[in-house]
């Protein structure tokens, strides 16, 4: 869509949303209260990262890996499977302890600036999960956001993302037992959590969440 979708359709989008009719660039008249009900108040905007994108975000471990890129395909693979592993376009796990404040460098307009991935809601698509409740939470000075809804053959499943990173034994408790007052694995299939974790049943996210983001399309 290029600039296009920022300063033509989606201006639209949100006019829509507010009234059926315009006229000289000013609503006609206010939304009837069937018109408010049948249209959206929530637009949800997603922002692909590009295939330049990708490339300005692969680091190597080691200097001398920035020369795979002279080298034949194979060898071109070994190293970003191996020696870029950590670059954050590559999802970088380790950084999955915060997963809020994951960030990708885009450069636009001349100029690079980091911007905010949003992590969680990436992995909804890989999963291919059909989200039917979304829930923030806090636990204190926790923060936890829960993802439920079920897959296309029909599994329930409950994603749950919270910070982890300086967590000791007693936290991993902590948020046992806060998942559970919260019942948000009630009536669950499938759990995914962030990192390590207490929960009963829980499955650590990380090697799914890479092995989608880089597993071949089905025609």
């Amino acid at each position: 869509m290029a600039q296009y979708f920022d300063t033509v359709l989606l201006p639209r989008i949100k006019k829509v949303t507010f009234s059926p009719e315009w006229k000289d660039g000013k609503p006609k008249r206010m939304a009837t209260a069937e018109e408010a009900e049948r249209s959206p108040r929530i637009v949800k905007v997603i922002r692909l990262e590009s295939y330049e994108d990708a490339l300005n975000n692969i680091a190597f471990d080691e200097p001398s890996g920035q020369q795979a890129m002279q080298f034949e395909d194979y060898l071109l693979q070994y190293m970003l499977q191996w020696e870029t592993r950590k670059s954050e376009t590559l999802l970088n796990v380790e950084k999955l302890a915060k997963p809020f404040s994951y960030q990708l460098h885009i450069h636009r307009d001349g100029e690079t600036r980091a911007q905010a991935v949003d992590l969680p809601e990436t992995f909804t698509y890989l999963l291919g999960l059909y989200v039917q409740k979304r829930q923030a939470l806090n636990d204190n000075d926790r923060r936890y956001l829960v993802f439920r809804g079920a897959t296309c053959e029909g599994r329930k499943v409950a994603v749950i993302w919270r910070e982890t990173e300086g967590w000791k034994e007693k936290d991993y408790k902590r948020d046992k037992e806060f998942v559970a007052a919260q019942k948000l694995t009630e009536g669950i299939n499938e759990v995914y959590v962030n990192g390590d974790s207490y929960i009963p049943g829980a499955r650590s996210l990380e090697t799914l969440f890479k092995a989608r983001m880089f597993a071949e399309v089905e025609a």
